[in-house]
């Protein structure tokens, strides 16, 4: 992940993002199109639901009739494609190694699209990927590149041939290598022949090892998934999850807690500490419920109090980095309240293309509790357009982040990464062949969690469409007019902040 400041740089448009503000956003009568979107090369995660078996229709050219005229309407070429169900193909025999069946599993799958040029156009964070491969555009990435990466990476992940291999290099951090290499894998079982040979480095730490003003001066490296699947908190899988909240969050916004909600571990990092100072107390009040999450005794008590499906109880809910980036953000923001982001130095990769004021309020860092104070009171006395805020946010990750999604951005992202590789990809020695079969069919651990989470998020067969059609990179003016009016809004919210505190001082 890189910081906001080193991206801005990097891409050359400080000038234009920095320049004195000539627009402001409207007065919040109606809401503002989405038009961007993404962070640096992270890599999802995350499993399609259950498929079924169906036969599709072919389609081709119809007529419609009207009183003076017959219209030839031309649809997307189709073929008729059954979808199918591979179930893992485990040894009967838990003493017995499992190893990746040979031979049962399709090399190619023929889609239902004919032409995939003629395919829906992906969401517009997609485009995103083009920038954040920019640096390496002109000089490419070399093997010297990627194999520099292992001084902090914790694995090498090979595909070649529609397979996977790995080589590990050191433990990661709970269970984020298991579940970045699984999401790759799924995306193999999804679209089986369609991934070009590569090689890629992961690191699964917190923060990045560099900042991206220096990117083309070091080696080639993702960070690991964001993680739709945290098995050691009892994190389900993010369409297992989104499912849930969308039925947790019955109750309506008007009927929530009017108070701003918190809950997480304050102790790994100030800013989260500094946040606690904000909680009601007997001699203050900022609109502020905060809550401190013990995650060993939640561990030991069966993960009650930590469901995020049930956490929508609130009109207004906090979202503030802690080590790094959150992996709580994309539940908070599913949510349907208004998700208050405290002033973040991270992205998640589809965050560029949500818009302050449109999908979220944006909180001060430098003075928490009065932008807290200021973002609930701002938000009780404009409820319909509070409640819009929140339902915007909501729908963008029921609608845009849904896992069809999600795999076709990882997709796309290593396809055009693959691009860049002035090598040709080899399996290293001590590299080890995986497969779906190697890693759920004798998991182990976590009460269970690990294996269950797996089954739950297996791709059940091939897709029998295409990926979406990525779009064209940014123009640089208009990616420069994007980020200015972000931050037009955000200064916004500064000057109306800045109104509501002068009038209170006043009284």
């Amino acid at each position: 992940m890189f910081s906001k400041e080193s991206m801005l740089q990097r891409s050359g448009l400080a000038r234009h993002f920095f320049e004195k503000p000539s627009w402001r956003p409207p007065p919040l009568k109606r809401k503002t199109p989405t038009t961007t979107a993404l962070l640096v090369l992270t890599v999802f995660l995350m499993a399609a639901f259950v498929t079924y078996s169906s036969w599709i229709d072919t389609s081709g050219d119809f007529l419609e009739h009207s009183a003076d005229k017959t219209v030839v309407i031309s649809e997307k070429p189709k073929v008729a494609v059954r979808r199918i169900e591979i179930p893992l193909k485990c040894t009967k025999n838990k003493n017995q190694t499992q190893t990746c069946p040979k031979n049962y599993y399709p090399k190619t799958f023929q889609t239902e699209d004919i032409d995939p040029s003629l395919n829906p156009i992906c969401p517009d964070y997609f485009r995103w990927i083009h920038e954040d491969l920019r640096p390496w555009k002109t000089s490419g990435i070399t093997r010297d590149m990627v194999e520099r990466a292992n001084r902090t990476a914790t694995f090498h992940l090979v595909i070649k041939g529609g397979k996977a291999y790995v080589k590990n290099f050191r433990k990661a951090i709970q269970t984020r290598d298991i579940f970045t290499i699984w999401g790759i894998l799924q995306l193999l079982r999804k679209y089986p022949g369609k991934l070009p040979d590569l090689e890629i480095m992961f690191d699964t730490e917190d923060r990045p090892f560099w900042s991206a003003i220096f990117i083309d001066k070091w080696s080639a490296i993702f960070r690991h998934l964001t993680t739709p699947v945290k098995a050691e908190i009892n994190i389900k899988p993010w369409e297992s999850i989104l499912k849930d909240i969308k039925e947790g969050k019955k109750r309506k916004w008007i009927d929530r807690e009017p108070y701003a909600y918190w809950k997480g571990n304050p102790f790994v990092d100030e800013k989260r500490q500094d946040l606690l100072k904000c909680n009601v107390t007997d001699q203050q009040e900022w609109n502020a419920r905060l809550f401190i999450q013990d995650w060993i005794l939640e561990s030991q008590q069966g993960f009650k109090q930590s469901n995020v499906a049930e956490q929508c109880t609130y009109r207004y809910k906090i979202y503030i980095e802690g080590y790094a980036w959150s992996v709580s953000e994309k539940y908070i923001l599913a949510c349907d309240s208004v998700t208050l982001i405290v002033q973040p130095q991270f992205y998640d990769f589809f965050m560029r293309s949500m818009q302050p004021v449109e999908h979220y309020w944006p909180i001060r860092n430098d003075a928490k509790c009065r932008s807290l104070k200021f973002a609930v009171d701002w938000g009780n006395n404009h409820k319909k357009k509070a409640h819009e805020i929140g339902k915007a946010a909501s729908s963008f990750m029921q609608e845009q982040l849904k896992m069809d999604y999600i795999y076709d951005y990882m997709y796309h992202l290593l396809n055009e990464y693959a691009k860049l590789l002035k090598f040709k990809p080899r399996i290293p020695e001590g590299a080890m062949e995986l497969c779906s079969e190697v890693m759920a069919c004798q998991a182990e651990g976590l009460e269970g969690r690990k294996k269950k989470f797996m089954m739950e998020s297996l791709v059940k067969g091939p897709s029998i469409t295409n990926p979406c059609t990525l779009p064209p990179p940014y123009d640089t003016r208009a990616l420069a007019a994007f980020l200015r009016r972000k931050n037009n809004s955000i200064l916004q919210v500064k000057k109306w902040e800045k109104g509501y505190w002068e009038s209170l001082n006043k009284q």
